[in-house]
C-alpha cells in the first residue's frame, strides 16, 4: 500500500497558490462575457428559438468536448439539439444535418480545419451558422450568420497553451444561451421533470400515488365485521403494518395500524371476540390517486404518519401507500 504523500508546508501553499491563480483567471475570463452579452447573442437566441429543427453543436478536440455538453444542456432545457463531430460530418454523419436545422460551431481559433471543411456544406444547405470563437477575424467567424466572441487574455495554463479559460468561457456562453432559451420558450418545471424522468426531480414531478400504491389484492383491508384476529393476519400477511376497514358497500370506515395494536394490547382485549370495528382509527388521513406521490411523501411528514389509504370521491377504498414504496420509487 503506498503511503499518504506528505509536502512540507511550503509545497502545500505552492499548490494551493497555483489553484487560485487559475480559479481567478477563470472567473476573470468568464466576467469578461457579460460585455459581450450584446446584439450578437440576442440573434444567435433570436435563430434558435425559431428553428423548426434541431440545434446542431459541432467542435473539434476539447471544444468539442464543450459542445457535446452545450447540446446535452440545450437538449435538457426544451432546446432540441444534438451533437455532430466535425471530422465524422466529412465522412458523411454531414446528412445529419437539415436545412430546418441551426448549426453551433466551437472553435476558440476559428481556424479549425475539419469545421472549416463543411461550413460550404451548411451554408449551401440553408441552415444558419452560428459561430463561438476567441478569434472575432478568423474564417469561421467571417463565414458564419452570427458570431460570438469568446476570447479570453490568457489561458489558465501557465504556458498559455492547454484550453482552460477558454474552455471555461465557451461553457458558461452555452450556459447562457441555454438558459436565455429556456425562459423565452416558458419551459417550467414539469418541462423539465419530462427531459429528466430518471432523476429525483423527475421522479417528484412526474410520479403520482396511483403509479406506485398497492392495489387490488395487495391492499391491506378486512371488513367491519372482521374481529380483532383477522385484521392481525391481514397486517401480517400483507406487511404493510396496518389494515383499512371497510363497510359493506366498499367505503372506507377506518385504519388500525401497528399503533393501534399497542393501545389494544393495553387493554387485554380477547382478538378472538373483539370486533375491528370497536378499535379503529376512523378519521384516518386519506389522499387521492391523482395526486403527486411527493404530496404524499409531504402529507406523511406533516402528520407524522407511516401510511395513507388511497380513496375515490365516493370514500371506496382503492390503494394504500407507505413509506417504503416511496423509498423504493425514488421519491424520499
Amino acid at each position: 500500500m503506498n503511503a499518504y504523500p506528505n509536502p512540507s508546508l511550503e509545497e502545500a501553499e505552492r499548490l494551493q497558490a497555483l489553484g487560485l491563480a487559475v480559479i481567478n483567471n477563470e472567473a476573470a475570463a468568464v466576467q469578461a462575457l457579460a460585455g459581450r452579452i450584446a446584439e450578437d447573442f440576442s440573434q444567435a437566441c433570436f435563430f434558435m428559438l425559431s428553428c423548426k429543427g434541431r440545434i446542431v453543436v459541432t467542435g473539434m478536440g476539447k471544444s468539442g468536448h464543450i459542445g457535446n455538453k452545450i447540446a446535452a444542456t440545450l437538449a435538457s432545457t426544451g432546446s432540441p439539439a444534438f451533437f455532430v463531430h466535425p471530422g465524422e460530418a466529412s465522412h458523411g454523419d454531414i446528412g445529419m444535418i437539415l436545412e430546418e436545422d441551426v448549426v453551433l460551431a466551437l472553435s476558440n481559433s476559428g481556424e479549425t480545419s475539419e469545421l472549416l471543411t463543411i461550413v460550404p456544406v451548411i451554408k449551401r444547405l440553408g441552415a444558419p451558422l452560428i459561430a463561438m470563437t476567441g478569434n472575432p477575424g478568423s474564417n469561421l467567424a467571417r463565414e458564419a450568420d452570427v458570431h460570438i466572441d469568446v476570447s479570453v487574455e490568457q489561458e489558465a495554463c501557465p504556458l498559455n497553451l492547454a484550453p482552460t479559460s477558454s474552455t471555461t468561457a465557451s461553457l458558461a456562453m452555452g450556459d447562457a444561451l441555454a438558459i436565455a432559451l429556456l425562459e423565452a420558450r416558458g419551459f417550467t418545471e414539469l418541462d423539465f421533470a419530462r427531459s429528466h424522468p430518471g432523476g429525483s426531480i423527475g421522479r417528484r414531478l412526474l410520479l403520482h400515488v396511483a403509479d406506485i400504491m398497492h392495489s387490488g389484492d395487495s391492499i391491506p383491508v378486512v371488513s367491519e365485521s372482521a374481529n380483532l384476529r383477522d385484521a392481525l393476519l391481514e397486517m401480517t400477511k400483507k406487511g404493510m403494518g396496518m389494515t383499512a376497514v371497510v363497510d359493506e358497500t366498499g367505503r372506507l370506515s377506518g385504519i388500525f395500524t401497528d399503533g393501534d395494536l399497542r393501545r389494544t394490547l393495553d387493554r387485554e382485549l380477547d382478538i378472538h371476540r373483539c370486533r375491528i370495528s370497536q378499535v379503529i382509527t376512523k378519521d384516518c388521513k386519506t389522499v387521492k390517486s391523482q395526486i403527486l406521490a411527493a404530496e404524499g411523501l409531504r402529507i406523511m411528514q406533516e402528520k407524522k404518519i407511516n401510511a395513507l389509504l388511497v380513496v375515490d370521491d365516493q370514500n371506496r377504498l382503492v390503494g394504500a401507500l407507505n413509506m417504503h414504496d416511496l423509498l423504493r420509487a425514488g421519491v424520499v
